[in-house]
């Protein structure tokens, strides 16, 4: 599995033109982008749009942080069942933390909820679970890089790990998410 994913991702690498963007951290890109302030924000959503590949932390209506994310390795559409690579979409909630995760920090989305079990059931299958907000592999080590602008995950959003350092002390537990195609 670590092996086939490593191949996708230098087959990604090959096949989608690499820009210099590509090579700007998600760090250094929301640096850039000057949405990195001295003041703790107040965070009363999660909001994310596969399309545009952002997550932002909303204050009301109000956009207080923006970050770059990479999504399933097959990101169009509601995530129907587990292995179909897919993030889900619609409201849930950020319910609980793993510092200790297989990748920088982890915050657990709650999917699937009754009526993602619901169609799942119908269809004969497992809606999954374990969806996550996180920063790249624990062992991504030099290659880091190459995860930026990749949509690579299982069905989780991913961030780059300063990202992901500053999400997790912004975003509490039990803040809702809403994710849009």
């Amino acid at each position: 599995m670590v092996l086939q994913r490593w191949l996708n991702l230098l087959l990604k690498l090959f096949v989608a033109p690499i820009t210099v963007f590509t090579l700007i951290t998600t760090s250094q890109a929301s640096e850039l982008e000057g949405h990195h302030m001295d003041s703790t924000p107040s965070v009363s959503e999660v909001l994310v749009r596969k399309h545009e590949r952002r997550l932002y932390l909303m204050d009301g209506d109000d956009v207080v942080r923006s970050y770059r994310i990479s999504l399933g390795d097959s990101p169009n559409g509601h995530k129907l069942s587990e292995g179909d690579e897919r993030t889900p979409e619609g409201r849930y909630t950020l319910d609980w933390r793993n510092p200790n995760s297989d990748f920088h920090k982890s915050i657990h989305i709650s999917y699937p909820n009754d009526k993602d079990r619901s169609l799942a059931h119908a269809w004969g299958l497992n809606p999954g679970g374990s969806i996550m907000i996180h920063g790249l592999p624990n062992n991504a080590g030099d290659m880091a890089f190459a995860y930026a602008g990749l949509d690579w995950t299982d069905g989780c959003i991913a961030v780059g790990n300063r990202d992901m350092d500053e999400i997790w002390q912004l975003v509490s537990d039990g803040t809702p998410i809403e994710i849009l195609p």
